[in-house]
């Protein structure tokens, strides 16, 4: 098992970072440093962009939920906001247009509170069929409409790929977490390279 990384230092100026997810973003059955919202922020903290982690992610969690959660976790006040929703939607069969205007409410909230907004696009397995091709096509038209910055699959490389995924065949391993890290951390760091200095 990989050793924690060392407690990082964050400066009282850095920007927070809140990271609304499901069990992907938790990191489901690995330790908390392990999971790659602290993976991003030992990366950057380590590149000179260090910030203030919040992960406010739940395993199980719907975008409804992520909707109904998100002006509490906007109490602490985030610079930026990451939604990683949207999976258990798909996977339990939820309507689209449910899940559209739960996203919708959670990047108006953020952005209302002042903060800017990185969606996390989110794909169903092709054997969903016509329903998997409805789905996948929110993520990328919504982030074009609303002009929020997008990881059009943050999952690339590691959905269905067997060695980087646990038993359960849904939930990354440790390495498929760095991989998830590897797909996040370019537009994230973009985003706070952005940031508005304090």
């Amino acid at each position: 098992m990989q050793a924690p990384a060392a407690e990082l230092t964050v400066p009282e100026t850095a920007p927070t970072v809140l990271f609304m997810g499901d069990s992907i973003g938790a990191g489901l059955h690995l330790a908390e440093h392990q999971a790659f919202p602290a993976l991003l922020q030992q990366r950057l903290s380590a590149a000179g962009l260090p910030f203030r982690l919040v992960n406010a992610s739940e395993s199980g969690r719907t975008a409804a939920g992520g909707a109904a959660a998100i002006d509490w976790s906007l109490r602490t006040k985030p610079d930026l906001v990451v939604i990683e929703l949207g999976g258990n939607d798909g996977l339990r069969g939820i309507p689209v247009e449910e899940t559209e205007r739960n996203l919708r409410a959670m990047i108006a909230a953020s952005r209302d509170a002042g903060a800017r907004v990185l969606l996390l696009g989110v794909r169903l397995p092709p054997n969903y069929g016509e329903a998997a091709e409805r789905f996948d096509a929110l993520y990328p038209a919504l982030a074009k409409e609303l002009d929020v910055a997008f990881v059009p699959f943050f999952m690339e490389g590691v959905g269905g790929v067997p060695e980087l995924n646990l038993a359960d065949g849904l939930h990354p391993t440790a390495v498929g977490h760095e991989r998830l890290a590897d797909n996040v951390e370019p537009t994230l760091r973009e985003l706070l390279e952005a940031l508005p200095p304090d």
